[in-house]
């Protein structure tokens, strides 16, 4: 019986961090010895829909996806999962605010103020 030849395709990565990015979470983790790392998901709320949500977490939740890089554990919640595939998560700092910003690829529209999104 004949098999047919399967391409693999590379899988794009579910969240790759800016090396800022990992640097702060380093810093916010130093702090709190009992957190493995740190949760990111989305919430229904914002004039445009969906916003992003940031949290310790003490363990990985059952259907959360784990991002490892360079020493740093990110999990996505399964909520989260499809919203944020090949998304970039940086760390920016300027004279006014500090802040994690998320550069998703997936995004149609955010609104004005840039706290709330749609896909």
């Amino acid at each position: 019986r004949a098999v047919s030849k399967r391409r693999i395709q590379a899988t794009r990565a579910a969240l790759t961090l800016t090396p800022s990015a990992v640097q702060k979470i380093k810093e916010l983790l130093k702090d709190k010895p009992d957190h493995v790392g740190v949760k990111v998901g989305v919430r229904t709320r914002g004039c445009n829909g969906l916003s992003y949500t940031l949290e310790y977490t003490k363990s990985k939740g059952d259907s959360d996806e784990e991002v490892v890089q360079d020493g740093v554990r990110v999990f996505i919640e399964k909520k989260a999962q499809l919203t944020l595939l090949g998304t970039e998560m940086d760390y920016v700092e300027d004279k006014l605010s500090s802040e994690f910003v998320f550069n998703n690829p997936n995004i149609k529209g955010t609104c004005g103020c840039g706290e709330s999104f749609n896909i």
